[in-house]
């Protein structure tokens, strides 16, 4: 009988982490504001999408993600904040598209589930190391035209960050699993 529920609670646990985390990654959506960085996901099947960044404050918005029991701003798979979810194995090329600010993607940490407890200062390198997404991988700083790779090959969850911009809301949950899909978005920022 423990099998079973061991099994049953395997089962749950994985449908919520692709439900939480839409739809298919082969999708592009037009941000609101002013994009900084375009993220092209090649996945596992050879479908491409399109992840934007930008500061929630230009138009993404954050979502105040009740599964994570987090604030997430600054990546979107759609249109306004959320998650990312995406297979293992898909290849991540990021461009950064601004005229004059820098970027960075780091790891921060990776998380057994919810809830995503963000750091409140941690030490996010400006420096390029690794090119697999873990613990410690770090995009570098990605100026105004030059891009960076990285290959999502194991499964997990990781919360990322902009080193610039982290105090700025630029936090996400990154879900790499079977079936992964985004998560539920943001609404726009209030207007000032």
């Amino acid at each position: 009988m423990s099998r079973k529920l061991a099994a049953l609670a395997l089962a749950l646990g994985a449908a919520a982490l692709a439900a939480c985390a839409g739809r298919s990654a082969d999708s592009t959506g037009t941000l609101p504001g002013m994009p900084a960085l375009q993220i092209t996901a090649q996945l596992p099947d050879g479908k491409t999408g399109t992840i934007m960044e930008e500061l929630p404050s230009e138009g993404i918005g954050t979502v105040n993600d009740s599964f994570w029991d987090a604030t997430l701003g600054g990546f979107t798979q759609e249109k306004y904040a959320q998650a990312l979810g995406f297979p293992p194995g898909t290849k991540l090329t990021i461009k950064n598209i601004s005229s004059d600010i820098s970027h960075t993607l780091n790891v921060i940490q990776k998380n057994s589930g919810p809830p995503a407890d963000f750091p409140s200062d941690p030490k996010l390198s400006t420096t390029p190391h690794g090119t697999t997404i873990k613990v410690g991988f770090a995009s570098g700083a990605i100026s105004p035209g030059a891009t960076a790779t990285v290959t999502a090959k194991k499964a997990g969850i990781y919360l990322i960050g902009c080193a610039f911009h982290y105090h700025e809301g630029m936090m996400d949950v990154l879900v790499i699993a079977k079936g992964a899909t985004p998560g539920p978005q943001g609404t726009p920022p209030a207007l000032r």
